[in-house]
Order: C-alpha cells, then structure tokens, then sequence
C-alpha cells in the first residue's frame, strides 16, 4: 500500500512511573510530506497478548475523523476478547472525537485512567540508512535526525493489562476500502520486514496473525541469517526466537531495554545489524536523538 499514512515506522512500550505502561504506535515516517493527518479510512491498533498465547486478548483501537480546516480528532476503542481478535474498531470508547495535534500544538488528553495524545511528533528512530545501504560504509549522518512522524502514544494502568508482568505487543494498520476492511501493515520489532520479506511476500505477511508467524516464516527466514551472517540452521533458530512471533514481549518487573520492551533511545539498529550478521557488523555508529521528553508524550516536539 503505497501511502505513507499506512506505513507503521515503530512500535514502543515501556514503564511509566511504578504503576503504569506506555504503548507508542508511530505512522508515516516522511511526516506531514507524506501526508498532513492520520488517514480517516484507517483503524490503527495496539494490540497486547497477556497470557502469552500469541494472540491478542486486549486490543486499542484507533480511528480519526477526516481532516478540516487543519483540525482532525480520534476516537479510541478498548476491545478484549473475540472482539480483541478481529481487526476492527470495537469495546468500550475510552476517548471521544480527542483532539489531534496536526502542527506545532500538543494536545493530552486524560480518560478513564488513561492518558492519550495523537499527532505530529519528532521522529525517534535513528540510524545510517546510506551507510547501510553502501554495505556499510558509515557516512556517520542520521537519516532520522530532521525527521517528523504522526505518534500515537498511550498511557495505561498496568491493572488494565492483566496480573502476568510479562506483556506481547504489536501493531497493526487495516484500511476500509469498499467496504472491506483490509490489513496492510503489522509488526512490533522493528526493521524485520525491510531485512526478512521479499516484496512479493510483504503483502501476506502484513495480513497475517503473529500466532503463525514461526510456522509460516522461519524456514525463508532461516535462509536471510544463513546469507548475511553465515549461521548454522539450529544457531538461526536461535535467533530467530527473538523475533518470532513478531511479538515485542515486555516484562514489566524489569526495566525496559530492547528485546525487553523497547524504549525511544534504544540502539534498535544495531540490534538488528548485530543479528543479521552475527556479530560482525556490530553498530552503525549513530546515537539516539536529544529532543525526546522527559515526561508524557515523550516523543519530541516536530521539527
């Protein structure tokens, strides 16, 4: 689906205080050049497996109104169980036509002990992309560095996710069309599709479920480790246990730290190019951006 406001760039969770989780979807990485709102047409949704089932058991959807005269609002959706399960908007509203912050404006919105904000935010993602792409031959420029996204960010009470302190998490994006409402980006660790899918096969994967993800994938999957870092089939599962499901799992008794949760100045890059090639390329040099807030909604202001 070739709309920026479609393409999920990164999925975050972590603690907030002693009692309380933050979720964090980002869309549309050439932000507000790919697009000035959120998509109308659009459910994006957080999806949390509690009982490590690989399916989703609590699910928050997210669906915006179209825009107007430079103003948009959203309305979120709370979902648990079979409802949890299907892709579209559906449980109890938390929030109502929310403001969304389309420019320089901040909107933060407190509901039901949740605390919620949507809009265009300073992207947190950093990387070497040209290095990468020049077979690592580092130019030492973060591709990230000026860029903007449109963030999603939740803050729950750790209650509304269950006893079990470990938590999995990911992201989707479905699009109405024609009446049919139709899944075309998923994922919560991040840069798996870009290193892992061939294009023709991108298209059934953001349609899938994570519960299948180690059956349908491990054995193409397999092959990318064998090409790129030289692993050995039982060191490649190994691997590969981390990814698969494309579940990110959160223990909330511990700190977060990417593969553990993910936090904004995770070094996630070179998380994914150390495994790729087993080690021997362990870095691309770029540290996480300076502009992140302290405090909620965390995600910089845009540039």
């Amino acid at each position: 689906m070739d709309d920026a406001r479609l393409d999920m760039t990164d999925l975050f969770a972590f603690a907030a205080g002693d009692d309380r989780t933050v979720l964090i979807l980002n869309v549309n990485p050439v932000a507000p050049t790919g697009g000035e709102a959120f998509h109308p047409d659009a459910v994006y949704r957080i999806n949390v497996d509690t009982d490590g089932d690989h399916r989703a058991d609590i699910a928050y959807s997210f669906v915006f109104s179209p825009p107007r005269d430079g103003r948009q609002t959203v309305t979120v959706h709370r979902a648990t169980g079979d409802q949890a399960r299907a892709h579209d908007a559906a449980g109890d509203r938390l929030f109502t036509d929310a403001p969304v912050g389309l420019g320089t404006d901040t909107h933060i919105i407190e509901s039901a002990g949740h605390t919620l904000s949507a809009g265009l935010r300073s992207d947190p993602f950093f990387a070497d992309l040209d290095g990468i792409v020049a077979k690592f031959q580092w130019t030492g420029v973060d591709w990230g560095a000026d860029k903007n996204v449109f963030g999603i960010v939740l803050e729950v009470p750790d209650a509304e996710l269950g006893p079990d302190p470990t938590i999995g998490v990911w992201g989707r994006v479905s699009l109405r069309q024609d009446g049919r409402l139709t899944s075309v980006d998923r994922g919560a660790h991040p840069s798996l599709t870009a290193y892992f899918n061939a294009e023709e096969a991108k298209d059934a994967y953001n349609a899938g479920e994570p519960a299948d993800d180690w059956a349908t994938y491990r054995e193409p999957w397999n092959e990318v480790l064998r090409h790129f870092g030289g692993y050995a089939p039982e060191a490649a599962d190994q691997a590969l246990r981390t990814v698969l499901p494309d579940i990110l799992r959160f223990d909330r008794g511990r700190p977060a730290a990417y593969p553990n949760g993910r936090a904004l100045a995770d070094d996630v890059t070179s998380a994914r190019l150390s495994m790729l090639t087993d080690g021997k390329v362990p870095t691309d040099h770029i540290g996480p951006h300076t502009d992140l807030l302290p405090d909620f909604p965390y995600l910089g202001h845009p540039h």
